[in-house]
């Protein structure tokens, strides 16, 4: 079976040459020639694996390659080279496509952001239920001023970098993008805007007379509706499981993970890296590019 790894660099901190590269492919059977996607920060090593190739392979190669890796700060992604390019692309919003967690940074206006983070902690790292830790930390907002979020997207949330280029190069060759949130519709409608997903979904904060009243619209957006979204995006496109891509960081996130062609834990919380068949840990997220087998030279900036 035709099989790539892909070893991917943050582009601030590029770690490859020549022998981190020929080290990973005297571990490779049948390894080909390296294929460079960016100088030093991204190559395909194409090689042969036996057939059928199933996840415990994976996963026995990938940590092979970490091993003689070191601490060298170098993602490993180790697939089948068909299908590389998705068409869907499916990403969650909080710790992923941006670098914070709305909700803490709202409960910061009201004095309450250390007890709220560590309640979202908890429920990312799948300690607690998801649905009801939400409804907690969102009593905990019954009062706050509405145009508060304003102030929170324009002073508090930031990007993580390499998200537009990885949503618009998509784009650019046809694939439907979605942020998915189990955040706020809020929140997911600016920053989708802002990072260019066609489409967003997330929870609705109840709101009366400009103030939040500290409810959330029922059901709420969680783990079973992230799947749920996936399923049904993919049925309505037509795709194979294989042409999908997910991306998230916490607990909620790890079905649809699991479920999509490349399900991919993005600097996640200990519990969902172990389990996603595919993690970055140090690259930013043109990392998800380099995994489909884009070149730095094909990514669309706009």
């Amino acid at each position: 079976m035709s099989l790539v790894a892909t070893l991917i660099c943050n582009p601030a901190n590029p770690a490859l040459d020549s022998t981190v590269v020929d080290g990973a492919r005297a571990i490779l059977p049948s390894a080909g020639a390296p294929q460079w996607l960016f100088d030093e920060v991204a190559v395909d090593i194409p090689f042969e694996g036996p057939i059928p190739f199933e996840g415990r392979d994976v996963r026995t190669i990938e940590n092979r390659l970490r091993e003689a890796r070191g601490d060298l700060p170098i993602d490993i992604v180790v697939q089948p080279r068909a299908a590389r390019r998705k068409k869907l692309f499916l990403a969650d919003m909080d710790s992923t496509m941006i670098g914070q967690e709305c909700i803490d940074e709202l409960a910061d206006f009201v004095g309450l952001k250390p007890h709220v983070a560590a309640i979202t902690e908890r429920a990312m790292r799948g300690e607690i239920e998801f649905e009801p830790a939400l409804r907690e930390r969102v009593a905990l907002l019954k009062g706050m001023p509405v145009s508060v979020v304003e102030e929170v997207l324009k002073k508090r949330i930031t990007p993580t970098p390499g998200g537009r280029e990885l949503v618009m190069t998509m784009r650019a060759h046809g694939a439907w993008t979605c942020l998915i949130s189990g955040g706020f519709t809020l929140f997911t409608k600016a920053v989708a805007e802002a990072i260019g997903f066609q489409e967003n979904r997330a929870n609705q904060l109840l709101t009366r007379d400009g103030q939040l009243v500290g409810e959330v619209r029922e059901p709420i957006l969680g783990r079973a509706a992230k799947l749920a979204t996936l399923i049904e995006l993919r049925e309505s496109f037509d795709l194979d499981e294989i042409d999908t891509l997910v991306t998230g960081d916490g607990a909620n996130d790890l079905g649809m993970i699991q479920a999509a062609g490349l399900g991919v834990a993005y600097h996640a919380k200990p519990a969902v890296a172990a389990a996603a068949a595919a993690r970055i840990d140090h690259g930013d997220l043109t990392a998800l590019l380099y995994a489909q087998g884009y070149r730095r030279d094909e990514f669309v900036e706009g």
